[in-house]
């Protein structure tokens, strides 16, 4: 049925609203749980760094493939300039992967997860940016939050944390900077399949070498399949497709490491000069604006740095450590210097110098494993992009789509189908189009660098308000890499018309696609938040409509944690029936990855007990996966039986003078937080001495809790009803004509057309049933 309600109370009332409930701290406290691999002896790290090869370092293993040609695309006019740019390459990847990310950014993890909605979720914890109204006080309480509130000695942590809690732009710029960092992530490997493409025709380019009567377009359409076959099990799970890599990924190492020693010493073993950072500076002199054209070439020699941080969630910070400094970068270090020292004897090889620097007899196994190294590094960007837009689900930032969860070791490991599909479709579709390395380059060299330095400037934050660093320190840091990664992001900008447009149309349609489905969210949690039916009235609202109570267990879904959502106050008014045991249900994702199982629920009374009305918060961290509805159901049934023993075991009978006016969701025997002297910020349950409860346990009490256990599993067998509100957003009749244009028709557009909230739960259809509501927001 579809039901109109009143209009929106006016944007004020929202920021009266001042109602504390005793289910918001309960609500979001949970246990420290540990990152995969966090704790280990050294055995267990080594396996864990041995796993990293075949996951996070395909990308920046397999940039050999094309980097001299993206960086000397017209040819080598001096043979001195390949040294130049040699020692410019290793410098870069010095500098930024190494320096930067493995010894300084991967330290700022959340809970041992990375990325960058990571960071922007370990700043939402120690400052309230969240656009959504859900964060209260007692987020600071929470054990797997991690933080201590910042010191009194250090004010500048203090006055940033005021800012940024006091001002809507600072609030909305970090949100915007984080969902570009998003799309640039995204662009970088997969939706954009700049990487995908150009890695695959570089690879399948080698054969021309010996088969040289093939054409450009031919070997164009020997990629298709490949990347075909490369979305195609991308269904069976990162933990089966990825993990079996890493033997591949480090044979491909060794190859390029003993091809790299064996060019050095037969062509020129001096190009180990290039270690010297004067012959960079020695080339821009000699070439000026030119040199700094080709830096948008040679950065391409750290693409998919961001992975390491991005999937620091399956391994731990040493693991990465000893990956990189042991494996990765003398390997890619070896690798670059052999070919410079190939290109000083055969300068005019550069368009493929990688498989014409190759022994003869190593051509057709190199070939081989650089084929499969490719498909590889595709994959691995893949599995991130997949793990960011679960993050950007969670909190409500992106558009619900079905996510599966392929693995019962990892949690973070999820398939998207319908992106997953789009992003094949997009890769074939420009690996046809573009057809070249160059100017796949040029376009996914802009999501690098873009991406580099959203992560410098929002680290920049986690060093004043989270590290509370040294500012030396801090300045430091800020000012050698966001100088660096401005250089060469204006380099690469000046091939904005040859390709780099490309990532920057991608990254505004998927950012308007994120800022309108979040300010719909938003707006939307806003107008159920100022329409909600106060808990102490819903006693006087049964009775008013003479509420009759039908078998079975009923779950009215809300996002709200508190207090009764809108939505139930009409379905009281037009059908005045509600099932014997009643659940209202939020789910509700914090800012942490994960959140135990023993901890997922979280129950209050709603009125009398004999109602059998209780309110439920079921947390989830931005890794968890909800469960199907039948273990959902379950799983809530054994949690609510427990949150009943615990209620009548600790219940105190009150005294006759006792204020029994007390907000409904109280346990007994708990401190009524409007009349405690406590702050709401250290809100907890009392528990009264023992002494005073000797002999309250009465076998009545017992049996009573007997019987209420049995109920709830008579009840559940009955059935299970989840009811969810349809709502139907509109733009308000005086709203202007942008907002009109996002809500009515961009926003019901992409709820029309994408999956709905039962489908995202699996709820079964003949158990749901759906209210039909209008908001005018």
């Amino acid at each position: 049925m579809s039901l109109e309600v009143e209009k929106p109370l006016c944007t004020e009332t929202t920021k009266r609203f001042e109602r504390q409930d005793s289910l918001i701290g309960d609500a979001e406290k949970v246990s420290n749980i540990k990152g995969h691999g966090s704790e280990g002896n050294w055995t267990q790290v080594l396996h864990l760094a041995f796993q990293s090869i075949g996951i996070i370092y395909g990308d920046v293993g397999t940039s050999p493939l094309y980097c001299y040609s993206s960086t000397f695309p017209n040819g080598v006019k001096d043979k001195d300039d390949i040294l130049g740019v040699l020692s410019l390459i290793l410098y870069t990847l010095i500098l930024l992967p190494m320096i930067k990310y493995v010894f300084i950014v991967l330290y700022a993890d959340d809970n041992g997860d990375g990325g960058t909605f990571a960071l922007y979720s370990l700043i939402s914890r120690y400052s309230k940016i969240r656009l959504i109204p859900n964060q209260q006080a007692e987020d600071s309480m929470v054990s797997n939050y991690s933080i201590e509130s910042p010191s009194l000695s250090l004010k500048r942590a203090q006055w940033l944390k005021e800012k940024l809690e006091s001002s809507k732009a600072a609030k909305i710029g970090l949100f915007t900077i984080t969902i570009l960092g998003t799309s640039m992530v995204m662009g970088d490997g997969t939706l954009t399949p700049a990487i995908s493409g150009s890695k695959m025709l570089s690879a399948v380019s080698g054969i021309k070498e010996k088969v040289p009567s093939l054409t450009e377009t031919q070997i164009v359409w020997i990629s298709v399949p490949i990347l075909f076959m490369l979305f195609s099990v991308q269904r069976f799970g990162t933990d089966k497709v990825g993990y079996s890599f890493a033997p591949i990924i480090s044979v491909w190492f060794v190859l390029i490491a003993g091809i790299g020693m064996y060019n050095i010493v037969v062509y020129e073993i001096t190009i180990l000069r290039a270690f010297n950072p004067m012959h960079i500076i020695y080339y821009f002199e000699r070439n000026g604006k030119e040199a700094w054209i080709s830096l948008g070439g040679a950065i391409l020699c750290v693409t998919g740095t961001e992975g390491m941080y991005a999937d620091l969630g399956h391994f731990n910070i040493t693991a990465i450590q000893i990956s990189f400094n042991g494996v990765l970068f003398p390997s890619v270090a070896l690798c670059y210097m052999g070919q410079a020292a190939y290109l000083r004897k055969f300068p005019e090889n550069v368009a493929d110098t990688f498989y014409r620097s190759l022994p003869a007899p190593l051509f057709w196994p190199t070939f081989i494993v650089a084929i499969l190294s490719a498909i590889i590094a595709s994959q691995a960007m893949l599995s991130g992009a997949f793990a960011i837009l679960s993050k950007a689900l969670s909190l409500g930032c992106f558009p619900r789509v079905r996510v599966i969860h392929t693995s019962k070791h990892h949690q973070g490991q999820v398939y998207i189908p319908e992106v997953n599909f789009l992003m094949g479709l997009a890769s074939v579709i420009i690996t046809i189009t573009f057809r070249t390395t160059t100017e796949i380059g040029n376009a996914y060299g802009i999501c690098v660098v873009t991406v580099f330095s959203i992560t410098t400037h929002l680290m920049t934050i986690v060093m004043l308000l989270v590290w509370k660093k040294n500012i030396i320190f801090i300045l430091l840091f800020y000012v050698v890499f966001s100088s660096i990664e401005w250089i060469y992001l204006s380099s690469i900008l000046s091939k904005f018309i040859q390709g780099g447009y490309l990532p920057f149309c991608f990254a505004l349609v998927l950012m308007a696609l994120m800022v309108t489905w979040h300010y719909v969210h938003v707006m939307t949690y806003w107008y159920e938040l100022d329409h909600i039916v106060p808990i102490d009235e819903v006693t006087a609202l049964l009775e008013k409509h003479n509420v009759q109570r039908i078998p079975g267990v009923g779950i009215l879904y809300s996002e709200l944690v508190q207090g009764i959502p809108p939505v139930f106050l009409r379905l009281v008014e037009k059908i005045p029936s509600v099932h014997s045991i009643f659940l209202f249900m939020s789910i509700k994702h914090l800012p942490i990855p994960h959140v135990a199982p023993a901890e997922r629920f979280v129950f209050r009374q709603v009125g009398p007990r004999e109602h059998r009305m209780f309110r439920c918060v079921a947390r989830y961290g931005y890794s968890d996966g909800v469960e199907d509805s039948g273990q959902f159901a379950r799983f809530l049934a054994e949690r609510l039986k427990m949150f009943i023993e615990d209620e009548n075991a600790f219940a105190v009978e009150k005294p006759e003078n006792e204020d029994t006016d007390s907000p409904s969701g109280v346990f007994e025997g708990q401190t009524n937080p409007r009349k405690s002297a406590r702050s709401v910020h250290s809100e907890e349950v009392i528990e009264p001495p023992m002494s005073n409860h000797v002999g309250r346990i009465s076998s009545y009490s017992l049996q009573t809790i007997e019987e209420e256990k049995r109920l709830i599993d008579a009840e559940m067998k009955r059935g299970v009803v989840y009811l969810m509100g349809s709502a139907n957003v509109i733009a308000g009749p005086e709203s202007p004509t942008l907002k009109v244009v996002v809500v009515d028709y961009v926003y019901s557009f992409l709820r029309r057309n994408l999956a709905e909230g039962h489908k995202v739960l699996s709820i079964p259809k003949d158990q749901l049933l759906k209210v039909g509501i209008t908001y005018e927001i």
